[in-house]
């Protein structure tokens, strides 16, 4: 998946010191499930090794890069067949934020599952504290459905959420 400034693909061995800055990032990961699969292991190498046999099976995490520099990952998971429904997340580096590529990512995947899929259904969770994706989304269509649910996102407590779709 690609437009003239971005590019979503597979991540490479290549990748690995890029994608440790993402995920030792606490800022980063705040605003996010705590079993991710890029944090499931300490060695960031045998991640990029695995993502694409392992994690394949649940979700396709794909790098989100421009002008060839690893700056984040975009994620479709939750695939429902049956409904022809998919999930959609993005996480960029710190040092990305503010410059429009989660929005243009989330663009990307959309074009994608609308073009390519018989996905009739994308939707989207975020913690009610993370106001940024929030923009990102109502930007990129998605509408409110559910606010405050409480989900399972690995913390001590139940973490409240905003469901969204599109």
């Amino acid at each position: 998946m690609q437009d003239e400034e971005l590019v979503l693909k597979k991540l490479e061995p290549r990748d690995a010191d890029a994608l440790l800055e993402l995920v030792n990032s606490p800022r980063v990961y705040r605003y996010l499930p705590t079993f991710l699969f890029e944090k499931k292991y300490d060695d960031i190498n045998y991640v990029i090794e695995h993502l694409y046999d392992e994690c394949f099976q649940e979700s396709i995490i794909l790098g989100i890069f421009k002008d060839n520099e690893f700056c984040g990952l975009a994620e479709m998971y939750g695939y429902r067949e049956e409904i022809h429904k998919v999930s959609v997340g993005y996480r960029l580096l710190e040092r990305k934020w503010g410059q429009g590529l989660a929005s243009n990512a989330l663009k990307l995947m959309i074009r994608y599952l609308e073009e390519a899929t018989d996905i009739e259904i994308i939707t989207a969770s975020t913690m009610v504290e993370n106001k940024a994706s929030a923009r990102v989304l109502q930007k990129n269509g998605f509408e409110l459905v559910t606010s405050g649910a409480e989900e399972d996102w690995g913390y001590e407590r139940p973490t409240l959420t905003y469901k969204w779709i599109r």
